[in-house]
């Protein structure tokens, strides 16, 4: 066996076609777009090469074929942020043999060891965490854009290594065949007669004020839980929606307003995943964008919530659930049949059990894992919300 850092063009080429040789038999499979993954590890494209780095591999047996990949990274804004400096790899794809595994967990751990990290999760996204990151454990379908799939026996050859799981994520579907729990609509109703509050779709026209609502909403939402947040850039934030503009659609974009102030929001992005099953190879040539554009409309019929959140003081008054019947009623009206909520983490309660509230059933769990270089280090899971929660219910 070789292992091999991408270095060139023709690596960085061969880290794209591994996945391809290995699920071209798997039905479940989407391949993304190698746009997407390139820019990733582009720094002109990925900020997070601002405060951080990243390397990747490839591995080919002894006849040259590809068995494997992997990708290590650390952005020492979240890293120092653990109770020990934490990286990440991601992208791996392997087959299934441990020794050929566990070689690109070392190379990559012996990097980041490099680096001054102590631990390293996996596997996750270099950037944020709406797409790429964790490994599927169950619901092995066709998964919803962004969402990462990958084979049953993936699981095993990162426990037998020695990854813990430090949280799982879950993922509901809301089939539209369902009718609105009746309770439900009559709230939503109620709740928009209120004139402090109002709910409105982005207008492209005006993007950018609606993008600042959301980084000020999102900073809201996530320094208050997370213990280990980094601030969203606005940035960052514009540079992702540029990048998906031609496939998002407004009525699809949700915010919640209190008195003129933003409160809450809900994202969702038409599955492309249904449209790039069709382009199969992962290139945006010329043909490959005219079939984008023709079956974005003809062949999208589910949506994946990407983003939601509604800031601390207003998670208690059902702005949430006004928001959710206008962004599906608006699904509804243009013939979409589906839409996935991805992801909730276990530590999130109350947004499990909202979900259930709206009728979505839980069909999809991902872990993400966490290894600690030194065996004899406490180890720990991500900590509670809802414990979080009693201790300031507690204090008051």
């Amino acid at each position: 066996m070789v292992l091999i850092e991408v270095n060139d063009k023709q690596t960085s080429r061969e880290f794209l076609e591994v996945p391809k040789f290995l699920y071209k038999d798997d039905p479940n499979w989407t391949c993304p777009l190698d746009m997407e993954i390139e820019n990733t590890f582009n720094p002109a494209r990925n900020s997070c090469f601002k405060h951080g780095d990243a390397r990747r591999w490839i591995m080919k047996d002894e006849q040259g074929k590809l068995i494997g990949r992997i990708a290590a990274f650390f952005d020492e804004k979240k890293a120092n942020h653990n109770p020990q400096p934490t990286g990440g790899i991601g992208f791996f794809e392997c087959i299934n043999n441990h020794d050929v595994a566990y070689r690109l967990f070392n190379v990559a751990k012996e990097w980041l060891t490099q680096q001054g990290m102590k631990a390293m999760d996996g596997p996750i996204n270099f950037g944020e965490n709406f797409v790429n990151w964790g490994l599927l454990v169950e619901g092995f379908m066709p998964q919803g854009y962004g969402m990462p799939y990958n084979f049953p026996y993936y699981r095993e050859i990162f426990e037998s290594y020695g990854f813990k799981t430090y949280f799982e994520q879950y993922s509901f579907h809301d089939n539209f065949s369902r009718p609105y729990p009746a309770a439900m609509r009559a709230f939503g109703e109620r709740l928009w007669k209120k004139p402090e509050f109002s709910f409105r779709h982005i207008e492209m026209k005006n993007a950018e004020k609606y993008l600042r609502d959301l980084v000020v909403m999102y900073d809201k939402v996530w320094s208050d839980f997370l213990e280990n947040y980094t601030p969203l850039k606005f940035e960052d934030l514009n540079q992702i929606f540029q990048d998906a503009k031609a496939m998002l659609d407004e009525r699809f974009i949700w915010f919640a307003y209190h008195n003129g102030d933003p409160v809450g929001f809900l994202i969702v992005f038409p599955d492309i995943n249904q449209v790039l099953r069709k382009l199969k190879n992962g290139k945006l040539n010329f043909w490959n964008i005219l079939k984008l554009l023709y079956y974005k409309k003809k062949a999208v019929t589910r949506g994946r919530l990407l983003l939601s959140g509604v800031i601390p003081e207003f998670q208690r008054t059902g702005v949430v659930g006004g928001m959710y019947i206008k962004l599906t009623d608006s699904m509804r009206a243009s013939g979409m049949e589906e839409l996935e909520l991805s992801w909730v983490g276990d530590y999130n309660i109350t947004v499990n059990r909202m979900y259930g509230q709206f009728g979505a059933t839980k069909e999809k769990t991902h872990i993400t894992y966490r290894y600690l270089f030194d065996p004899d280090a406490p180890y720990q899971r991500f900590a509670n919300m809802s414990n979080k929660f009693s201790k300031d219910r507690k204090k008051e």
